[in-house]
């Protein structure tokens, strides 16, 4: 016995009860749910995705480059260059200075002692000789600190620092290290000796630099 179809009033009352109901799974849901318009997703504009460049990027301050950039220096003047070296001279050589005067004080308050004017035998006091060696290891040593360590790891001298200017590598316009500060120094002292153009130099050169900057690859610039 075949059962018969359902007509109209034997269809389901409950319609939706085992269909798809609005809101469930395939439909359309309400806005901004994941993936509609509405809420951004990730890598969407709006919202910059990870390792985005503007991210992270380290800029210059206004009048000083930024990290491995040179386009916002600007360079010492010949005036700035030449007072921070004076002013590094006069410290380191205060102590050997001193010294010094220990030292020809003594000797011309032994010279006094004659009538005649003429020196004792016995020379100048121990004392005096004592100073003028301490000093002198005193300047250098305050030397070295100054020009090849300080200058070396943050790029200024005390003379430097009291005039607001710095020594940086052309290229990465960062401090230039210990020993490329000595060496630097070093050449000063020979190119200066063989000639004193080289400290002139940078009043008329495009980059302010002296022999020994372009041999070592620096800038003198402001801070």
């Amino acid at each position: 016995m075949t059962t018969p179809p359902y007509g109209p009033q034997d269809q389901p009352q409950n319609p939706g009860q085992y269909g798809q109901q609005p809101g469930q799974y395939g439909v359309p849901q309400q806005p901004g749910q994941y993936g509609q318009p509405g809420q951004p997703q990730y890598g969407q504009p709006g919202q910059p995705p990870y390792g985005h460049p503007q991210q992270y990027a380290q800029q210059g301050y206004a009048g000083q480059p930024g990290f491995g950039y040179g386009s916002g220096a600007q360079l010492a003047s010949w005036g700035a260059r030449v007072g921070a070296a004076l002013l590094d001279s006069l410290i380191s050589g205060i102590p050997i200075a001193i010294g010094y005067a220990v030292f020809i004080i003594d000797i011309a308050a032994q010279s006094n002692s004659y009538s005649d004017g003429s020196y004792s035998n016995d020379g100048p006091h121990a004392y005096s000789v004592i100073l003028l060696i301490v000093g002198f290891l005193a300047s250098l040593g305050l030397g070295i600190w100054n020009r090849v360590f300080r200058q070396g790891n943050t790029g200024q001298s005390v003379g430097k620092s009291a005039l607001h200017i710095k020594l940086v590598d052309t290229q990465s316009y960062q401090p230039i290290g210990p020993g490329k500060s000595f060496l630097r120094d070093f050449l000063s002292g020979i190119f200066n000796n063989a000639c004193f153009l080289n400290v002139l130099w940078p009043l008329w050169d495009d980059q302010n630099q002296t022999w020994h900057d372009k041999v070592m690859s620096t800038y003198v610039i402001k801070v």
